[in-house]
């Protein structure tokens, strides 16, 4: 096997290849993000992902198979339990989770964490039910301006989520906030993934705007991963994203936060210019955060197509022992009435 000195793995953030045999476990029999998007928009320009050899891999309506594609492609089938962000990473990088983190999709959170969390942070806490990150602002940013009171949510992931307006909450008073309540949820019986602070900028439904200062705390990892063994063998594992706050910053030398996809790619970029050797590890969220979650499939391609627009420059910037890897770490189907992430294989 040949030997490889530099590593890029991108992740685009949701981007699923149908449904997985357990779907409908999930409640997602059916879905298939790559391929709906393909389906439900006039057009669907890929040009290169199509020579990597995407429709090779799965059959999409207006990008045909090549007959000699540049890369190798294959599904990848999550074994752990899960479909959430922080699973699908972690089995990336060795970790196999059977025991899935709590959600609380159905009836909010325990009145006793609520009681704690406000006695902590000295705001009341309104919302605590499950909700898109748009609905929840349309509903009750305003009485949070007006109260000082804290919107706390969740979803169909292992999540805690809390809103802030930046001008009205203050940033470091939302990070503090969210400190208070990741500690509180290391308990077992509230044990979630994670705690995302999710900063908001707007006076009115008209205009609330979520920010790039979203902050993940994230649990440690369960165990070592490859990046561990990377950094403890004297490579660079590079992040790129939000997959610091993924690993809660374990196995990583150097990390770089992206304020959107569009960064992320040419931090990315970035990177392959410099000299290091070892692993580039790229999440870019919009995909799954402004398209997947919002039911925008129109989004969803055309981000996919700039993605596409910048993989030469990439490429380019690769050197002979360089292999490059593209993936998902769940589906969000853009196409369903659900707005939550979807139990599908993903591509490499």
């Amino acid at each position: 096997m040949k030997k490889y000195n530099r590593i890029f793995t991108i992740v685009i953030d949701s981007f699923g290849a149908g449904a997985m045999p357990d779907a409908a476990e999930y409640g997602d029999a059916g879905t298939d993000t790559m391929g709906h998007i393909s389906e439900f928009v006039d057009e669907f320009h890929i040009p290169n992902l199509q020579k990597l050899g995407i429709a090779n891999l799965h059959p999409l309506k207006q990008v045909a198979p090549v007959e000699r594609p540049m890369g190798y492609y294959s599904f990848l089938k999550e074994a752990s339990t899960g479909k959430d962000t922080m699973t699908g990473h972690w089995e990336m990088m060795g970790l196999h989770i059977t025991k899935p983190f709590k959600t609380f999709t159905e009836t909010g959170f325990p009145k006793e964490l609520i009681d704690e969390l406000e006695k902590r942070t000295g705001h009341k806490v309104i919302g605590n039910k499950s909700a898109s990150g748009t609905e929840i602002l349309d509903e009750l940013a305003e009485e949070e301006i007006a109260t000082g009171h804290m919107i706390v949510y969740t979803s169909a992931d292992s999540v805690l989520q809390i809103c802030g307006n930046e001008k009205t909450f203050d940033l470091a008073n939302l990070y503090r906030c969210c400190e208070i309540a990741r500690k509180l949820t290391l308990k077992e019986e509230w044990r979630v993934g994670r705690v995302i602070a999710r900063p908001y900028v707007g006076d009115s439904p008209e205009n609330f705007k979520r920010t790039s200062n979203r902050h993940d705390y994230a649990l440690k990892p369960t165990n070592k991963t490859a990046m561990d063994a990377l950094k403890e063998n004297g490579y660079d594992v590079l992040a790129v994203g939000k997959i610091h706050d993924i690993f809660d910053g374990e196995g990583i030398t150097d990390s770089v936060h992206s304020v959107s996809s569009v960064n992320g790619m040419d931090q990315t970029i970035d990177y392959a210019k410099t000299d290091f050797t070892g692993l580039c590890f790229t999440n870019l969220v919009d995909y799954d955060m402004l398209y997947g979650h919002r039911n925008d499939v129109e989004g969803y391609a055309k981000a996919l197509t700039y993605f596409d627009e910048r993989l030469p420059e990439l490429i380019a910037a690769m050197r002979d022992e360089d292999i490059l890897m593209i993936t998902a770490d769940h589906g969000c189907d853009p196409s369903t009435p659900s707005t939550d992430h979807s139990r599908e294989y993903t591509p490499l």
